[in-house]
């Protein structure tokens, strides 16, 4: 048993997932992965201050709702854990989120063109992607999410979202699973790259909302398949 008292499947998904985002590009030095405790929904799971693709089980910190560590005392935490705790307060169907500073998605978070779906694997972007202005929640600052009550705003502009853009930052996503938000996160990026580029070719057809709805009726039977790839590479690699 993991000194969390969550399960060794949990943390084992944690680290994959961790190490998953880093290997497709998504985080690099900066960035991570959350889970909700899946033994006790009022704590969460993620790595002490650590670049995504160095965690290990040893480094996952046990934290409670408020973002502080009950694990780990002698670490230096996340700066930026506040996104998790108050996302989890908010959403209590989220059981993981990803933060990312994905280069593809910063351009739609300073622009005014919006983040849409423009293929099936997107389906869960919406034609209304929230975007965060901290500026609005707390004047001029160093952009990160501090403290709770910036991480308070920002679960409050996510709403019922699955993902948000955050102005000049990243973004962040959620998911019902590890799994899921991996998925969303590595899939919005690539969205962000197609619509780039179909962008200047020519007029977009983006999905409609009943095409996004109907793909995500089935998407949860089939995330497993890219999930079970990535988790192979890893292991080619070494980094598994």
């Amino acid at each position: 048993m993991h000194p969390s008292g969550a399960s060794t499947a949990q943390i084992e998904d944690l680290v994959v997932g961790s190490r998953i985002l880093a290997q497709q590009k998504i985080v690099d030095g900066f960035g991570h992965i959350s889970a909700r405790h899946d033994g006790d929904p009022t704590k969460y799971l993620m790595s002490h201050l650590l670049a995504p693709g160095l965690v290990t089980p040893a480094d996952i910190v046990t934290l409670d709702l408020d973002s502080n560590a009950l694990t780990h005392p002698e670490k230096r935490q996340m700066g930026e854990r506040f996104i998790h705790g108050e996302i989890y307060k908010a959403r209590p169907d989220v059981r993981s989120v990803v933060h990312c500073h994905a280069v593809p998605l910063i351009p739609f978070g300073i622009t005014g063109t919006p983040l849409r779906p423009v293929y099936h694997q997107s389906y869960f972007i919406g034609d209304d992607c929230p975007i965060f202005e901290i500026r609005e929640a707390a004047g001029m600052t160093d952009m990160l999410i501090r403290d709770g009550a910036r991480g308070a705003a920002l679960a409050r502009s996510l709403g019922g979202a699955s993902m948000i853009l955050m102005r000049g930052h990243g973004a962040t996503m959620v998911g019902a699973s590890i799994q899921e938000a991996v998925y969303r996160a590595i899939y919005a990026t690539t969205n962000a790259v197609i619509q780039l580029e179909a962008a200047r070719l020519g007029t977009v057809t983006f999905l409609a909302p009943e095409e996004a709805q109907l793909y995500g009726l089935i998407a949860s039977g089939v995330m497993h398949r890219p999930w079970d790839m990535w988790r192979s590479e890893l292991t080619e690699t070494g980094l598994g």
